[in-house]
């Protein structure tokens, strides 16, 4: 894990040289991290899937463009550079003629997500979704909406127009906001990279110059299994986590940023913000994916695609097996936070500033300590 994340971090650094666009500012390896299982804790009752990832639900595909460059005073414009995109497709097929049924739920905070109009309209989700950092919620839109036109030019003539869904969250506190760094290029080599199996975790992507409970996190994942009428679907959360203070920062109950209570940002510039997309193979409907919602924001269900018909049948989950997807959801959710934490690296960013990892050996003692872990 430790290599492909060197790998990765260092073909993007090249790419973004090449592109002429960012200077590219010598980085130290990354210390090793790992995910929230491997320390021995298990967040609820319920399995993970085998991946432990959103895309443990089939065809849910995730693709992220990191972009770290430069140190030292902020010049807007020039930099540092802390920033990403994280894009998330529901399936691998036309998403703009093979649409799936979605909804969401306005959560508290400053985040802007948008391109929502045909979403809520309709109920369903035809394009992508992607998480970046503010400034850069036009570039990523102007982008994905020229990806989908390539693939499909009248993507915006049918009934449906569906918009990408893009949010963001503030990452003013390493990076160089105003200055916009997410071009065109990095939106599209995130789509087009965009695949199933393992999900890269941590400062990558949209995530990467965010920061949850004032240690650094970024992008986490996970997933849970479900029993409903017999049947196992999987329910599946990706997270752009930027939120909370440390005394807030509770694991399994334990008060772990209680009992962690140094290793502060200098400066208390609160995050208000939290993304996150949960994906389902169980057949819901829109109200229902709204009820899934509350408990995140935004969920798509990958069980059925919009049909060309002029009437369509459509498999529905009864209302009252829903109580386990809410488990599933609050599960996942509360696990994927965690290993955006656990996965984050150190890092520093404009002007110095610097914002620590979670120290994953003091975190070992506070859970074994409160008998959590062996």
């Amino acid at each position: 894990m430790l290599s492909l994340s060197r790998r990765h971090f260092l073909e993007l650094a090249l790419g973004a040289a090449l592109l002429g666009r960012l200077p590219v500012a010598a980085q130290s390896p990354p210390a090793a991290r790992v995910r929230l299982r491997q320390l021995g804790l298990a967040i609820g009752s319920l399995p993970p899937g085998p991946l432990n990832a959103i895309t443990d639900v089939a065809g849910v595909r995730v693709g992220q463009v990191t972009l770290i460059a430069g140190e030292g005073p902020l010049v807007i414009g020039k930099g540092p550079v802390r920033t990403g995109v994280t894009a998330i497709l529901p399936h691998g097929g036309l998403l703009s003629r093979e649409p799936v049924l979605a909804a969401d739920f306005t959560l508290n905070g400053n985040g802007e997500l948008t391109g929502m109009g045909p979403l809520r309209r309709t109920g369903w989700l035809g394009a992508p979704i992607l998480f970046t950092g503010t400034g850069s919620v036009g570039a990523a839109y102007d982008a994905a909406l020229g990806y989908m036109l390539e693939r499909d030019p009248e993507a915006l003539s049918g009934v449906l127009r569906s918009e990408p869904v893009v949010g963001e969250t503030w990452a003013d506190f390493l990076h160089d906001t105003a200055g916009r760094h997410l071009h065109p290029e990095h939106v599209r080599q995130a789509l087009e990279a965009a695949q199933g199996g393992p999900v890269e975790e941590g400062c990558i992507g949209g995530g990467t110059g965010m920061r949850a409970y004032e240690f650094k996190a970024g992008i986490g994942t996970s997933s849970r299994q479900v029993e409903a009428e017999d049947r196992r679907y999987t329910v599946g959360v990706l997270v752009q986590a930027n939120h909370g203070r440390r005394s807030q920062l509770v694991m399994d109950g334990v008060p772990v940023g209680r009992q962690i209570p140094d290793l502060l940002p200098e400066r208390p510039d609160q995050p208000k913000s939290f993304l996150a997309v949960v994906a389902t193979d169980a057949p819901l409907l829109p109200l229902q994916l709204r009820q899934l919602a509350k408990r995140v924001g935004l969920a798509f269900s990958t069980a059925q695609r919009r049909a060309v018909a002029a009437v369509q049948s459509l498999e529905v989950l009864a209302d009252g097996q829903l109580t386990r997807l809410y488990q599933g959801v609050v599960e996942a959710t509360e696990e994927a936070i965690l290993n955006s934490l656990t996965m984050a690296r150190t890092m520093s960013g404009r002007d110095g500033h610097l914002i620590h990892a979670l120290p994953l050996d003091r975190l070992v003692e506070v859970l074994r300590h409160h008998g959590r872990v062996k």
